[in-house]
């Protein structure tokens, strides 16, 4: 009989396939390496207090020494900008990690508990869904003008629902299949199947609401310190640079153009980050 003609030594039966992140996904991670490490050490770097006022430098242009020179104030640009990228990054973070923490916990026992609970934490979300979320904060700010925790809380309270419904509806679809009922009869704890179970299934789905939650909280806070409503002068914050500096656009447009520019960069980052990957 016919034997089949073995494969030549130097082929291989199989080809690994190798995942590599595309040209708009790496540019994305690019992007946001220099703006954190902007933010995390151009502080220390540029080394100038950012509310020091040299009047006869009011709006002084571009030179070696101050790449983006001083605002009307006289106030370095540069350090100003550094401290206000670091405090709006950091907001943001704290923010979403707030919303993100409680939103799926939340979620999680809804779907694990089923019944009444789930009833009402659902009736909780819809509630909280169904006032806008700058009214929210704007009825926080109410108590406390200028200050940090009403952008925080306000920030938090609007963006959890989002994960709790996520989190939710993709837990009770994972909760009811074979492998956690099979974990269930081997007599394995809730902290083993959602550790083994559910979380590896909701992470890509948690990480991509964080990405766009991020950005989207990073927008809040600029757009409620431009219209005056979040933290207030001389807080270097980039809304607050934006309302302060807009003015003063005709005379010295780069002044509001590098906040504006900083907050473009770190959402194009953001959103460019979440794109597949191709195999080779």
């Amino acid at each position: 009989m016919n034997q089949m003609p073995s494969a030549p030594l130097d082929l291989p039966y199989h080809t690994e396939a190798r995942w590599r992140p595309r040209a708009g996904q790496m540019a994305g991670i690019a992007l946001l390496v220099l703006i954190a490490a902007f933010a995390l050490f151009g502080p220390w770097l540029v080394g100038i207090d950012p509310a020091r006022q040299q009047l006869e430098r009011f709006l002084e242009v571009p030179s070696l020494a101050h790449p983006l020179g001083f605002d009307q104030l006289g106030r370095s640009m540069l350090a100003r900008l550094a401290h206000g990228t670091q405090l709006s990054l950091a907001l943001a973070a704290i923010s979403v990690l707030s919303a993100a923490i409680p939103g799926t916990l939340l979620g999680l026992l809804a779907a694990w508990w089923g019944g009444w609970p789930e009833r009402l934490l659902a009736a909780l979300a819809d509630a909280v869904l169904a006032l806008p979320g700058l009214l929210l904060v704007l009825l926080l700010a109410a108590f406390a003008p200028g200050g940090f925790w009403p952008l925080y809380v306000g920030i938090s309270l609007a963006l959890w629902v989002e994960y709790f419904r996520v989190v939710r509806a993709a837990s009770r679809i994972l909760l009811a299949g074979p492998q956690v009922e099979a974990a269930r009869l081997l007599g394995f704890g809730a902290a083993y199947i959602v550790r083994r179970h559910l979380l590896p299934e909701l992470l890509p789905r948690l990480l991509t609401l964080m990405r766009f939650g991020f950005a989207g909280a990073v927008l809040a806070m600029s757009a409620l310190g431009f219209v005056g409503v979040g933290l207030q002068p001389p807080t270097p914050e980039l809304g607050v640079m934006m309302i302060e500096l807009l003015p003063y656009y005709g005379e010295a447009p780069w002044l509001v153009g590098a906040p504006v520019l900083v907050l473009f960069l770190t959402l194009l980052g953001l959103l460019l980050l979440p794109a597949g990957t191709e195999t080779a």
